[in-house]
């Protein structure tokens, strides 16, 4: 079962990366603010991937404790944790020489819910929702 929670994570990751760097296209062909020297390719992917297996070691461990309940209260966790991981981009010191600083929450605040997007995203594929017999007619 760790295997399967880890491979979730993982394609989970590779979506919400693939996704930043599609935001981050867009956010630079549109608006001209370039952050690259702030948040790299490499730094959003390893960000992404490393995020969700993180969750999934989260979910495997809630699952453990949790049993039956362990979707519902992982989930619950997961949306606070990506609302609580918003305050860093407006926490951050950005170097002077940055043009526009006030756009960097704009790239990177949308950034922070795709790893748990991509994570909920795919769950009914890694998943499928079991019916007890009894309720199927």
């Amino acid at each position: 079962m760790l295997r399967k929670i880890l491979l979730h994570g993982f394609t989970a990751g590779v979506l919400a990366a693939l996704a930043s760097l599609v935001y981050q296209q867009i956010y630079f062909k549109s608006l001209g603010a370039d952050f690259s020297t702030v948040i790299s390719t490499t730094g959003i992917i390893a960000t992404c991937v490393g995020a969700t297996l993180l969750a999934s070691l989260g979910y495997f461990l809630v699952q453990r404790l949790l049993k039956s309940r362990a979707p519902a209260v992982f989930n619950l966790l997961l949306l606070l944790l990506s609302f609580a991981s918003i305050v860093g981009p407006f926490a951050i010191k950005l170097p002077l020489e940055l043009e526009a600083p006030e756009l960097f929450p704009g790239l990177t605040v949308p950034m922070h819910f795709f790893p748990a997007l991509a994570w909920l995203a795919l769950s009914p594929l890694f998943y499928p929702m079991q019916v007890p017999a009894e309720k199927r007619a």
